[in-house]
């Protein structure tokens, strides 16, 4: 239930500076044309022998704004590619000859996935179903092997002994990210969207978020294939996420996880998140204190790892951004445009992010909806975290940029113009060059908000709430249970900039602990545990 306690308005300053890089490359981005290879975006990828593999997808540039018109089946991506980037061939094969439930599937926006071995596993994923006569979300998991796939889409035909799918329910997710810390698989986020999108919220469609994250194992034997040791862990505040960036992580204990970048949407508020979480097989930690700025929306990202000077870099191409530059001024804007931006984010040994505007920009706007394939004959780790330290050429090329949405504008779908956007046929490979002393221009900014509850534990619903205010903004909290459950959510009406202290009034609940979250100037994100006596 939402309720109004009382508030103020707005506007915070950031600020950026120029300084020597810690990270010394240049970045050359060079495209590359495929005969025959038409534009995708929003697709499942892997890869096999130097050979690439594209499922799924959409064939049309950004969603119209009318319900009629968004996400025809015409536009499907009906066919599995195979591409070789060194001979530049390419070879199809359409889904045709498989049966309907994996037709419907593996033409889908959105899937979830991840490549595991010679196994491409796919989940979910939105698209129109004739089945069902309407647009859904499929409930389905599809195992693909990968070896004999590739073989059939060279033959040009695909055969069903390289697809296993099984029903599930608790797989009803699009806009999500698949991933595996050891032998745990985790599906991050997402949401089930069923019929037609519209902008206006009109009653074409229903939207649930998962709120969570899913764990569990496949096993296999003798080619069935099983879901086991299923586990879900909600949390209605700091994994609302979809059409996110899950970004491969060395922690600075060595060990490998995910960190969720930005997504969207707020719970509140139709604007990005902008603060990560880092997810760990010990479970998941907001990284609040950090804001990311210069990448909004689900793209294409390279990362690297330097255990010398134990730095996690992550690079962001072009895509959406609710802030971007002109020259050395950053610029919001809320409705969240297509940029030309590299970025970085930075993890150092401390645990601390930064972000890190490159010199170097896309060359026109694109990147919403794209994939980076790396090159896996460099040195990496299993989660495709490239490792800088045992490379030693000045020059070497990470990988690719395939497809995504490209824009001949920032605001194609604020000012109605869909039709002028397209899924890039382009291909750039990316090279890092060594470059001994770079400048970068880096993102100074903080969370100037934090608050304190007390008492704590307390043995009533009635406690009180302290904090400063740094200057006149919206304020907003949220309340959860141990199990993620949002039970109270709404506005704080009334502050004044300095220090504050409110009493605060939890509804009756048999949980004993809660959370509750502030959100100041709808970007600065803060939570704290009570304990209920």
């Amino acid at each position: 239930m939402r309720f109004k306690f009382l508030f103020f308005t707005l506007l915070s300053s950031l600020t950026s500076v120029f300084s020597q890089s810690d990270f010394n490359f240049q970045i050359q981005l060079t495209p590359i044309t495929i005969p025959g290879f038409g534009g995708i975006q929003s697709y499942a990828r892997a890869q096999y022998q130097g050979k690439w593999i594209f499922v799924g997808g959409r064939l049309d540039g950004l969603h119209a704004r009318q319900p009629f018109n968004a996400f025809p089946s015409s536009a499907n991506n009906t066919a599995i590619r195979v591409v070789d980037p060194v001979t530049l061939q390419q070879w199809t094969a359409p889904l045709s000859s498989l049966a309907t439930d994996l037709q419907e599937q593996l033409q889908a926006t959105n899937l979830n996935f991840y490549q595991d071995g010679d196994y491409l596993i796919v989940i979910g994923g939105y698209a129109f179903s004739a089945t069902a006569n309407d647009h859904i979300t499929f409930n389905k998991i599809t195992i693909i092997n990968i070896p004999l796939l590739v073989q059939y889409v060279q033959a040009g035909m695909l055969q069903s002994d390289a697809f296993y799918q099984i029903t599930d329910n608790r797989f009803t997710v699009t806009g999500g990210q698949l991933a595996k810390i050891d032998d745990t698989y985790y599906l991050v986020g997402g949401q089930r969207f069923d019929g037609r999108y519209n902008p206006m919220n009109n009653p074409t469609f229903t939207q649930t978020y998962t709120d969570s994250y899913k764990k569990f194992k496949l096993v296999n034997s003798n080619n069935q294939w099983q879901i086991t040791d299923y586990e879900e862990v909600i949390d209605a505040v700091h994994l609302h996420r979809r059409d996110y960036n899950l970004v491969p992580q060395i922690f600075p204990d060595g060990s490998q996880g995910y960190m969720i970048s930005s997504g969207v949407f707020q719970i509140n508020v139709n604007l990005p998140f902008l603060y990560p979480v880092d997810i760990k097989s010990s479970g998941y930690e907001p990284q609040t204190n950090f804001n990311q700025l210069l990448s909004n929306y689900h793209g294409a990202h390279a990362e690297m790892y330097s255990a010398t000077d134990q730095k996690m870099h992550a690079l962001f191409f072009g895509g959406m951004s609710q802030y971007y530059y002109t020259g050395a001024t950053l610029i919001q804007d809320t409705n969240v445009p297509f940029v030309k931006t590299i970025s970085r984010v930075t993890r150092n040994a401390a645990n601390e992010l930064v972000e890190t505007r490159q010199p170097e920009e896309m060359p026109i706007y694109v990147g919403a909806g794209s994939e980076f394939i790396p090159n896996h004959a460099l040195p990496h780790f299993d989660n495709e975290v490239i490792k800088l330290d045992e490379i030693t050429t000045n020059e070497f090329v990470i990988g690719h940029i395939v497809g995504g949405i490209a824009s001949s504008s920032q605001n194609p779908f604020t000012n109605n113009q869909t039709a002028q956007t397209s899924p890039s046929s382009v291909i750039y490979e990316v090279k890092l060059i060594n470059q001994p002393v770079l400048n970068a221009q880096t993102v100074i900014q903080h969370n100037p908000f934090s608050f304190k509850v007390y008492p704590n534990p307390t043995h009533n619903q009635k406690v009180k709430l302290s904090y400063e205010f740094p200057y006149e903004a919206p304020l907003e909290y949220l309340v959860t249970d141990a199990s993620g459950k949002m039970l109270m959510e709404g506005d704080i009406l009334k502050s004044k900039i300095g220090a504050n202290t409110m009493d605060f009034e939890l509804d009756p609940t048999e949980s004993q602990v809660l959370q509750i979250t502030l959100i100041f100037d709808r970007k600065y994100y803060q939570t704290q545990k009570i304990i209920m006596k």
